[in-house]
């Protein structure tokens, strides 16, 4: 998720029907430019090399979502007894639309991960790994940061890890309550915000991250490290 707001001006995008590297392209438009979804960067246009503000999301499930927040408007598209066109797409090891820029077995194709890159040195952090180690202490270049992962809703958050120049390591707890080994706070995992402990009320900053197929990741980052699979 990104702000529409680009040196002070609100802007307005679409879909522009384009790809690049089996990745959706946006275009504003005020301008229209064109944008990648996966950078957040104008890639072509008059805005070109301009890039969005990253915004903290959630991609978690609609049940998830709704017994956390039973207030949440909803925008329902389509109709009730409707068919996601995208149902066998999914369940196909199709690598995209346009397949594949480069050939890397080292996942199948269309697992999902949760992608990080940080002073160009990226990082895919497996959906099969993370259903087995759902928390993560992990060092991205001179960045220490945190994987939190949900199994049951594919709901996965990254942070920095560092607060107040003390780097922390953290356990999990149960569902999203975590502790951390230094001071023995407890933090939910979810919003980064310390709950008890002599760090309560500290808050962890989010780290861009993206949820992506291993396709569509590993062609714009070809040399990306796979968490708990590379040495």
């Amino acid at each position: 998720m990104y702000s529409r707001i680009i040196d002070g001006k609100e802007y307005t995008f679409g879909v522009s029907g384009k790809l690049i590297m089996n990745v959706l392209v946006m275009y504003d438009r005020q301008t229209g430019s064109l944008w990648s979804q996966l950078l957040g960067e104008a890639v072509y246009g008059p805005l070109s090399g301009s890039k969005l503000e990253f915004l903290p999301a959630w991609q978690t499930t609609w049940a998830d979502w709704k017994k956390r927040h039973p207030d949440t408007l909803a925008l329902v598209k389509g109709y009730r007894g409707s068919i996601d066109p995208y149902a066998g797409y999914y369940a196909s090891n199709d690598p995209g639309v346009i397949g594949e820029t480069i050939s890397d077995d080292r996942l199948y194709v269309k697992e999902f991960v949760i992608g990080v890159e940080h002073e160009n040195e990226p990082v895919a952090y497996p959906f099969s790994v993370l259903n087995d180690q759902p928390v993560v202490n992990d060092v991205i270049g001179d960045l220490p940061i945190l994987v939190v992962f949900n199994a049951d809703t594919g709901d996965g958050v990254v942070f920095e890890r560092e607060v107040d120049g003390q780097v922390l390591d953290f356990k999990l707890v149960s569902d999203f309550t975590l502790r951390d080994a230094q001071t023995s706070s407890t933090w939910d995992g979810r919003t980064g915000e310390a709950t008890a402990g002599p760090l309560a009320s500290q808050q962890l900053q989010r780290v861009k991250s993206t949820r992506s197929f291993w396709f569509g990741w590993k062609d714009f980052y070809p040399e990306t490290r796979i968490y708990g699979v590379d040495p």
